[in-house]
């Protein structure tokens, strides 16, 4: 595996990959065939890719959605963690076949070590691999209709992300465009995550369903932070240039298409300086607008929360737990 510096990996999605591949697993491997062959065919690439310090920021979602399920906190699931987990880090895999990307999560792509072929397996495995993790849970049966719901969704908003270009939209139409890709990608894997905690929990219907629309709030709200930070954050440019150079419509661009400068689209992007001289302009018509729209949208998710679920000691620890790590991003985007 390649070696990384910074975070950890996360221990148990290693060894839950190993519990998963082993005879009692829910994706055991023949034993016919030799370990090293497995090893380099699906064992391999999945453990390069979930070796990788990752925000489990899923793993907070699922985790909010128990306890505001009504859910005890010493109690909380962790396999239902490692579902929502699996599931993002199949997309990513994927994502990055998809965008052509050179990096993630601090290494290289993993179809970059791999090739294309195996790393769409790998990812295509992980949605499998998650989704009998929860058929073993026995948890309602809407749970697992919930979370194939939810994986139809998540690739409608893909097809309009890799299809649609800021360069071929009306100005008018840029932001429903952008807010239509966020909601049915980020916003619909935070609301599968909170909602299966309170699904798991045995939350009513109606509780289930605010804390559902909560969490898909709340990643939307996510979606615009990570889409700002791609060009005004140094650490991040990367992404951005990749976002820049596919013309993908991203939030700045429409909260760009609210202001005299629209014509910004038009600047030429064919080499790296010429991308990060229009990331530098994006990110100085749009900070403003972008940081004031987050803020709203992330209080305001916060907020409806706290009053449609009342108070209490526990779920006031939750949201704000919540909060805390809401805050901790937005500063660490910039």
């Amino acid at each position: 595996m390649t070696k990384r510096v910074g975070s950890p990996p996360l221990p148990s999605l290693l060894a839950n990959l190993e519990r998963a591949l082993g005879p009692d697993g829910a994706s055991s491997l023949d034993p016919q065939v030799p370990n090293a062959v497995w090893k380099r065919a699906l064992a391999g690439p999945a453990g390069e890719f979930l070796a990788r310090p990752g925000k489990a920021l899923r793993t907070s979602l699922v985790r909010a959605g128990w306890i505001l399920g009504g859910g005890e906190p010493h109690a909380f699931p962790e396999k239902l963690a490692l579902v929502l987990e699996l599931l993002h880090a199949g997309s990513l895999v994927i994502d990055d076949v998809e965008d052509d990307s050179d990096e993630r999560r601090g290494a290289p792509a993993l179809h970059r070590l791999v090739g294309a072929p195996l790393a769409i397996n790998t990812g295509s495995w992980m949605y499998f691999w998650a989704l009998a993790e929860l058929a073993d849970l026995e948890l309602d049966p809407s749970a697992l209709a919930t979370a194939v719901r939810a994986l139809v969704r998540c690739h409608q908003g893909q097809a309009l992300d890799l299809a649609v270009r800021v360069t071929e939209l009306d100005r008018a139409h840029v932001e429903a465009v952008v807010a239509t890709t966020t909601r049915l990608k980020t916003g619909m894997l935070c609301k599968l995550a909170a909602e299966l905690g309170a699904i798991a929990a045995g939350a009513s219907a109606e509780r289930r369903a605010r804390i559902a629309r909560f969490a898909e709030d709340l990643g939307c709200g996510l979606q615009m932070l990570d889409d700002l930070g791609s060009v005004t954050c140094a650490d991040r440019r990367a992404k951005g240039r990749e976002d820049l150079r596919a013309a993908r419509p991203t939030w700045p661009w429409a909260w760009l298409a609210e202001t005299d400068d629209w014509m910004l689209r038009e600047l030429p992007v064919a080499t790296d300086h010429e991308l990060d001289t229009l990331a530098d302009k994006l990110a100085n018509a749009t900070k403003a607008i972008g940081r004031a729209r987050i803020r709203a949208t992330l209080d305001g998710a916060l907020s409806t929360l706290r009053a449609e679920l009342g108070t209490n000691p526990t779920i006031d620890a939750a949201i704000d737990a919540l909060a805390s790590e809401l805050a901790r991003m937005e500063t660490s985007y910039g």
